[in-house]
């Protein structure tokens, strides 16, 4: 097991770290008890609306993902920052493993939201690849989250459409309706395992409509699949899908948070346990200071998430000196980061002084090329989402196969290659 009795200056981890939070706001947010400018809420736009196809293009990475994963990722991505510091600690605690690894997560001051990410490492090097997307992934899911829950489903009634959206041994593909409005849910097909699709969206959906799908990297231009993630292996007693932390409430546009598994696995900041299931808050002590996308928001959160900001500077020092504990802290010999240049925080790779964690290929069905069709998002009719399904967990074991010939190293060694 990798020691995480590690001692990291002040001087290395925050200055690092404040340029990854320049890219997200535009100022320095780290290293400073000060009071922060009043600027970072009074230019907060009044309203801003997310367009429908720029919705479908944020959300287009993740929208095939398995419901309980996928509401995950839409909660993590509205604390960018953490999110950050959650890969860098991956790569710098890589020898831990199984219940040990999230067990240490814990113990860092991050959500839980990004604490249980760990079991998930290519999910982090996705979501740091372009820590820009991350971030707007997030607003638009404070500041329109009915709307982001229903990008996902046209862009799954589209996939299904294509014949690119179906039961597999890894994943089963149902759908619900209520009030006569249909909802596609997408499961693991093992109560104990999950397996992570890889997809290329424009195989999926034809070129985009609005802009550019995000600027990250697609392995191939096809669909596959990551390695199997035993969940029972990082969640000692686990008992199925049901009762995973997060999950959609397609029918109520929401994302439902399960307090039983915060309490079970002893995650911090869990609500109250005699209420299982209740719609999830935004927490701004996570967001660190990171600036929200209109001024509503800004109004209901930026005085706590600039407290946090405030805090940032001491809490580093405190954990960076701790046992077992490496939050908050940038990997040795990584690339600095240049608060000039959009692109400094695109992807470390080994070469360039990263620890690798290297997740192992899978084995079976590579990407198929397609020829491109489709020429935009859409397809289907869906137009309310909501409540009902949230946590099913379907049963049966399942034979595994692999796909997609992907292997990632470190944190996301692979930089930007959009498609434009």
């Amino acid at each position: 097991m990798a020691a995480t009795n590690r001692n990291f200056s002040r001087l290395l981890v925050l200055p690092a770290l404040a340029g990854i939070a320049f890219i997200l706001t535009g100022a320095p947010v780290i290293g400073s008890a000060q009071t922060p400018p009043s600027g970072s809420q009074a230019a907060a736009p009044e309203t801003r609306t997310f367009p429908a196809d720029q919705l479908n293009d944020l959300v287009a990475p993740i929208a095939l993902y398995p419901d309980p994963l996928l509401s995950e990722v839409l909660v993590a991505s509205t604390y960018p920052l953490e999110v950050v510091e959650a890969q860098q600690w991956l790569q710098l605690n890589n020898g831990l493993h199984g219940t040990q690894l999230t067990d240490a997560a814990k113990q860092q001051s991050w959500d839980p939201s990004v604490q249980a990410l760990v079991a998930f490492p290519d999910v982090l090097v996705r979501l740091n690849q372009d820590i820009r997307w991350t971030r707007d992934l997030g607003n638009a899911f404070l500041a329109q989250p009915a709307d982001v829950m229903a990008a996902v489903q046209r862009l799954r009634v589209s996939a299904q459409a294509n014949g690119r959206l179906t039961s597999t041994p890894q994943q089963t593909v149902s759908t619900e309706t209520q009030g006569g409005e249909p909802a596609i849910i997408i499961q693991p097909a093992n109560p104990d395992v999950m397996y992570v699709p890889s997809y290329d969206p424009s195989y999926i959906w034809g070129p985009p409509l609005w802009g550019y799908y995000p600027d990250l990297y697609y392995p191939a231009f096809g669909f596959g699949w990551g390695p199997a993630i035993n969940i029972g292996f990082c969640f000692g007693g686990w008992g199925g899908w049901g009762g995973w932390g997060w999950g959609p409430n397609w029918f109520n546009r929401t994302v439902i948070v399960n307090n039983n598994f915060f309490h079970r696995y002893g995650f911090r900041g869990g609500g109250n346990v005699g209420v299982n299931r209740v719609t999830w808050t935004h927490d701004p002590m996570h967001r660190l200071g990171i600036a929200y996308p209109n001024r509503q928001l800004a109004g209901r959160f930026q005085a706590a998430s600039s407290a946090s900001r405030a805090n940032f500077g001491g809490i580093a020092a405190r954990q960076g000196n701790q046992p077992g504990s490496a939050s908050r802290s940038m990997m040795p010999g990584n690339r600095p980061v240049n608060p000039g240049n959009p692109q400094a925080f695109r992807g470390m790779t080994p070469s360039q002084g990263g620890a690798a964690r290297s997740v192992p290929a899978p084995q079976a069905r590579p990407m198929q090329p397609t020829p491109r069709s489709n020429p935009g998002f859409g397809g289907g009719g869906m137009h309310g989402f909501g409540g009902g399904h949230s946590f099913g967990a379907p049963g049966g074991g399942r034979s595994f196969g692999g796909g997609g010939g992907r292997s990632f190293g470190g944190g996301g060694g692979h930089g930007g290659g959009g498609r434009r």
